[in-house]
């Protein structure tokens, strides 16, 4: 199981009008569109891995999902909690700067509580690579479609 942890191409974008177009993500887009939409997201996942080498887990456990429907459409970077399920902890999501944690909770040991700094890794790769995400995606979309006879 994975966990979002930066959400990009949320609003406005080529995914979601061909929804509103047709009612859904028509199929045959569905079956070809990951790879490339995984491929053009690729800048913003080696940043976030990147940013993330002070962990040993995190990075292996960043990937790029891609989803088609009108709730989230696009693509998410995404950390699988099983994997690292310190990263959305790390990354800071619920906002705070800092986070409490016992020190030894495996022994027993849950008197002993230590207050530790985010490292956020994938806001900041977002922050970067976001945009350019954003709209090699919808390229890509509008491409496959306008191939497929779905036009503008």
């Amino acid at each position: 199981m994975s966990e979002e942890l930066v959400p990009l191409a949320r609003t406005g974008n080529a995914i979601r009008r061909l929804i509103a177009q047709h009612g859904r993500f028509p199929e045959d887009l569905r079956k070809r569109l990951p790879p490339k939409m995984r491929q053009v997201s690729q800048p913003l996942l080696m940043d976030a891995r990147r940013r993330a080498s002070w962990s040993k887990r995190i990075p292996a456990a960043l990937r790029i999902a891609t989803s088609f429907t009108r709730r989230q459409a696009g693509v998410s970077l995404v950390a699988n909690r099983t994997k690292a399920p310190h990263a959305r902890v790390y990354e800071g999501i619920r906002g705070n700067a800092d986070f409490r944690h016992p020190v030894f909770p495996r022994f027993g040991r849950r008197e002993v509580w230590v207050e530790q700094r985010t490292r956020p890794f994938a806001q900041p790769a977002a922050d970067l690579h976001g945009a350019s995400a954003v709209r090699a995606v919808n390229e890509a979309v509008d491409e496959a479609a306008h191939a497929a006879g779905y036009g503008k």
